[in-house]
């Protein structure tokens, strides 16, 4: 009995020509594929100089805690990281981009305590406010679920009394 490979014979215990060629590919493409297998994505780094105050907690004449963050092209918060004390906070993003739509939520599960507030579109060149309180301290996880995969996340610390 005889068997046919694109016309090639094939003989038993060998190789049909191509065969190494074949599996050399796949052995490539497997060995690839295995190695994408992190478990952290890479953090993107900011592409823009923030502006002045920017990621600075004041406190407005209101008593409010403030604080200032950016986003823009690059999938990044500027800062990814701010520290509050426990009362009313005050977080307003503006988004400096020209061609990416953003959003900031602290997503359920990520932090001491839900914070529901949410900004849930920002057009380029848009900014938006919400305020909320936290009395829980610990770390919040904040994204833009539309990046998050991309590594735009930061986290805001509440600590203190």
């Amino acid at each position: 009995m005889s068997t046919r490979f694109r016309g090639l014979r094939a003989v038993p215990g060998r190789w049909a020509p191509g065969g190494a060629v074949l599996l050399s590919g796949l052995l490539v493409v497997l060995g690839s594929v295995a190695g994408c297998g992190s478990s952290e994505p890479a953090v993107p780094q900011a592409t823009r100089t923030a502006g002045a105050a920017v990621g600075t907690v004041s406190a407005a004449p209101d008593g409010v805690q403030e604080v200032t963050l950016e986003t823009g092209d690059d999938y990044v918060f500027t800062p990814a990281t701010f520290t509050v004390a426990p009362g009313r906070v005050r977080v307003t993003v503006r988004n400096l981009a020209t061609r990416l739509t953003h959003n900031f939520v602290f997503p359920r599960g990520t932090g001491p305590a839900e914070i529901s507030e949410s900004i849930p579109a920002l057009a380029p060149g848009d900014s938006d406010t919400i305020e909320f309180t936290v009395t829980a301290t610990g770390d919040y996880r904040f994204e833009c679920s539309f990046h998050a995969a991309l590594g735009q996340v930061g986290t805001m610390t509440v600590s203190g009394p």
